[in-house]
């Protein structure tokens, strides 16, 4: 067997924590809670407010995805904000809102860098 056989390579929770540059692994539980608890919310946000609007659920289509892009996703990410300042976290996905931020901005000012 190989020298490289032997070593054991990063299981998956390592990897985000190399990834996300986090200082330890419960730190990538938290991080992942803060993901898990948002996308709930979404979960049980997106159909009253798709109500109150007036919006069928039921079925798919251009504008209802038009929609879903222009309220849901806003409110994903303030959902992440809070839930990151609850987990203590805040600092982790505030710095990701930002690259977000900076990329959305690219897309519609045409900047490569």
């Amino acid at each position: 067997m190989s020298e490289r056989s032997h070593r054991k390579s990063p299981n998956f929770l390592e990897r985000l924590k190399s990834k996300w540059k986090l200082a330890s692994l419960w730190q990538v539980v938290l991080v992942l809670v803060v993901f898990a608890c948002t996308g709930f919310t979404i979960l049980f946000v997106k159909k009253p407010i798709f109500s109150f609007l007036g919006v069928d659920t039921s079925s798919g289509g251009f504008y209802k995805t038009l929609l879903y892009l222009l309220l849901v996703l806003p409110l994903y990410q303030v959902f992440l904000l809070f839930y990151g300042f609850i987990f203590g976290q805040f600092s982790f996905f505030w710095e990701k809102e930002k690259q977000f931020l900076r990329r959305l901005g690219k897309l519609f000012t045409g900047k490569k860098n």
